[in-house]
């Protein structure tokens, strides 16, 4: 099987290059603000070429090659390491602005690194850049090709110059099967140790890492496989209370971490060991509850444990008592700085993800509900008349989802319907996967 090409997009900050990643993965996986430096990590997404096969394409933070700001260094790092392993650079220019010396610096920069190098000039749907286009010649990079991203004029024309970098590129049915892959997001407060986390799974400094809250503003994804078994990670913002975003682009960076929950099949929910549990994890952790994600809790930084005289067993019931709601998913304790418990991280993912999609038969659900309503009587939300529970039967997974019908016009009052989660757990398992209940009433 061939490798699959790939393309990674540079230049300065704010010329577009998150807008030309959306067009040619035809997605929203890049962040898109008119706030310079947006981007910080590199986000990956295949693209279909015309002619047939797939192209991996990678958007990077905006480069600069001068210390501006705190983030500059680790931004420069990873564009250099994705640029390293680059078929060919499409170097983005803005057509508005002309060449401008950061333009010429990554040229030279670009060069000295010896990668093909394919020049576009973005924004050629406004007035005068086409004009203006021949001054980018003296980047000595090439003839540019003319682009506008927003509106996905002369993308053609970009595929035919990549075409002569990029070789014959995978067929359709050269893909993998991703049918079996264990999506898992990893998610929490800012400064948990998200990023970190991520790359010791990953084995490469694949994500930004500082000691600066917030530094993570896309949701970054990586494929890994370990065992045979394939998992797509995706490390996602920091997520903040509403007062607490600074910044426009940091309320767009919290909707994308939300979204990377609602398309995972497990959440990795990241606590910090000498932090403890805060109110903002069971707020965190109520989301990937809302939207019916399996739960994996890891407790980062435990390396520090001994330390900071904390106990495994005193940190879990702090959790359990903190974060009630979510007392089916199970703890893994874990250092990101040593790789300590990583390989049972991922094991307890893999299982959680199972426990997401497990079905029961029809008879075993109706056997657990009869024994349950024996040991305890139904109780409905309002009145005092009797219940009975009619059949039961799991009708979906992920989450599993069980249909309850019983011999009243309302429903099943809350704690009684916890009482029979409770029950349905001790009998099939379904560890760090969320129940739904849905109760049938007979209406008179």
């Amino acid at each position: 099987m061939s490798r699959q090409p790939v393309v990674v997009i540079v230049g300065r900050p704010n010329v577009g290059k998150s807008t030309l990643f959306n067009r040619l993965t035809r997605s929203r996986r890049a962040l898109v603000h008119d706030q310079p430096g947006v981007t910080r990590d590199r986000i990956i997404a295949d693209a279909e070429r015309p002619g047939g096969g797939r192209v991996t394409v990678v958007d990077t933070g905006g480069l600069l090659l001068e210390d501006e700001d705190q983030y500059v260094p680790l931004i420069r790092s990873q564009a250099e390491e994705a640029i390293r392993g680059a078929d060919a650079v499409v170097f983005l220019l803005d057509g508005e602005s002309g060449p401008i010396p950061e333009d010429r610096d990554i040229a030279n920069y670009l060069r000295a690194l010896g990668v093909p190098v394919v020049p576009v000039v973005n924004k050629a749907d406004r007035s005068g850049v086409e004009l203006g286009a021949p001054e980018f010649n003296a980047l000595g990079l090439g003839e540019p090709v003319l682009i506008s991203a927003e509106h996905g004029r002369g993308t053609d024309e970009l595929w035919e110059a990549l075409d002569g970098h990029l070789g014959v590129s995978q067929v359709a049915d050269e893909q993998p099967d991703r049918a079996d892959e264990v999506q898992v997001a990893i998610i929490g407060r800012p400064n948990v140790g998200k990023s970190s986390l991520l790359n010791r799974l990953v084995g490469d400094e694949r994500a930004l890492v500082s000691e600066i809250a917030g530094t993570t503003r896309d949701a970054v994804d990586c494929l890994i496989e370990r065992g045979g078994q394939r998992y797509l990670i995706v490390d996602t913002a920091g997520i903040r209370k509403g007062r607490l975003l600074k910044e426009n682009v940091d309320h767009v960076s919290v909707v994308q971490a939300r979204h990377s929950i609602e398309r995972a099949d497990v959440v990795v929910l990241v606590l910090d060991a000498e932090a403890g549990v805060r109110e903002m994890d069971a707020t965190i952790a109520g989301l990937a509850d809302k939207a019916g994600r399996g739960v994996v809790i890891a407790v980062n930084k435990w390396d520090l444990a001994a330390e900071r005289g904390l106990k495994q067993r005193s940190f879990t019931e702090s959790v359990r008592d903190d974060i009630k709601f979510i007392s089916w998913a199970p703890l893994v304790f874990v250092s990101a700085r040593t790789g300590m418990g990583i390989a049972a991280l991922l094991k307890k993912a893999d299982a959680v993800g199972v426990s997401c999609r497990q079905r029961v038969t029809t008879g075993q659900v109706n056997r657990v509900l009869g024994k349950a309503a024996r040991e305890h009587a139904p109780k409905a939300a309002k009145g005092g008349a009797p219940v009975s529970i009619l059949y039961g039967a799991q009708v979906g997974i992920a989450p599993p989802t069980f249909a309850i019908s019983i011999s009243h016009p309302v429903d099943l009052h809350f704690s009684y319907k916890r009482f029979l989660e409770n029950r349905i757990r001790a009998a099939f398992g379904f560890e760090g996967a969320p129940i739904v209940i849905k109760v049938r009433a007979r209406r008179h």
